[in-house]
């Protein structure tokens, strides 16, 4: 049944029908329930398009993530299927968007041509021309990550900085002096990526002020790199006893490498980091890390969308989570401490 049939059932235009679901115009009270009844008598439903139409919205959110040549991570992996999940249960869908390296047109497409009502932003930098190029359009979105100075948008974040700390804090609690942190890849870095960029401020400075000696590497997102990144570690500074990483797609390489050292984890190597939780379970022993909070992070930015997109004048609000670390098997004092 159809908006025609319930303007011919209820003996007012179809246009009145329409005003009487948005809202959009103001319809007499006694006519709204005249349609009502009709719509009740006839078990109508609108469908999503419908609805969306009369509302003056597509009901579908931009999710913007890296590009088809970066392999996603486990966390953002399981980000992208909750925003999916959190979205539908707002009767709204998602449109993926691929950002970076070739792909700066398919972001200004979606942006620029009415095809979402809002957008969620991944990959943060900490200076990032696709928040300054929303900005300027207008349009609601989240970032999942925040910029320098983000006083003034809407973001979801974990605390890399602080939880890096703890970890650096939890390996010099154990007894060990000489730490290494495995981060990003040399070109998120040096882009300035926000979360590795924090990681190794907060890695460096509270290593310093643990009186530890600490170096940090960048490496690559997949387990070959991870691999070699540990060979690396063995060969220039024999004396580390312990790493902290952000890289998760490194760590299988990082398992192997261990293996192959003969390094018997956390007897003679202690391992920690910010990493999903699946990752931390599945790696042996299970490790000792903070567990990224994808899901939670997924619903904050949603919740958060709909709300800007629900009132364009909200003062901007954002969220910094702080996972507990787990302790698990990964991590043990220091041999001869």
């Amino acid at each position: 049944m159809n908006i025609g049939e319930i303007a011919r059932r209820a003996g007012v235009s179809r246009s009145t029908v329409s005003y009487a679901l948005s809202g959009k115009r103001p319809v007499s009270a006694a006519t709204v329930r005249r349609i009502n009844d009709v719509i009740a008598e006839l078990g109508y439903r609108p469908n999503a398009s419908a609805r969306a139409l009369a509302e003056g919205k597509t009901r579908t959110l931009g999710l913007v993530i890296p590009p088809a040549s970066t392999r996603l991570t486990d966390v953002q992996l399981s980000f992208v299927a909750s925003v999916v999940e959190a979205a539908a249960a707002h009767d709204h869908d998602v449109l993926l968007s691929p950002s970076g390296g070739d792909h700066h047109r398919s972001f200004d497409r979606v942006v620029t041509g009415r095809r979402v009502d809002g957008v969620i932003l991944m990959e943060i930098l900490l200076h990032d021309p696709r928040v300054e190029r929303l900005t300027s359009l207008g349009l609601p979105f989240v970032t999942i990550g925040h910029v320098e100075d983000p006083a003034a948008s809407w973001w979801v974040d974990v605390d890399y900085g602080g939880l890096i700390s703890r970890c650096v804090r939890h390996l010099a609690d154990l007894g060990h002096r000489d730490v290494v942190l495995v981060n990003r890849s040399d070109e998120l870095v040096a882009s300035g990526y926000g979360p590795a960029v924090r990681a190794t401020a907060a890695f460096l400075r509270t290593a310093r002020e643990c009186g530890l000696t600490a170096h940090d590497v960048c490496c690559a997102d997949d387990p070959a790199a991870g691999l070699a990144c540990f060979e690396h570690i063995r060969s220039h500074w024999p004396e580390v006893t312990a790493a902290v990483t952000i890289n998760e797609a490194a760590l299988p390489g990082v398992q192997r490498a261990l293996h192959q050292a003969r390094l018997d984890v956390p007897r003679d190597f202690s391992l920690t980091g910010v990493i999903a939780d699946r990752l931390a379970e599945d790696f042996h022993p299970p490790l000792t890390a903070a567990d990224v909070p994808a899901g939670q992070m997924a619903q904050l930015a949603v919740d958060l969308l709909l709300e800007q997109i629900g009132d364009r004048s909200a003062t901007p609000r954002h969220a910094l989570l702080a996972p507990p670390i787990t302790l698990r098997s990964s991590t043990g004092a220091r041999r001869g401490a």
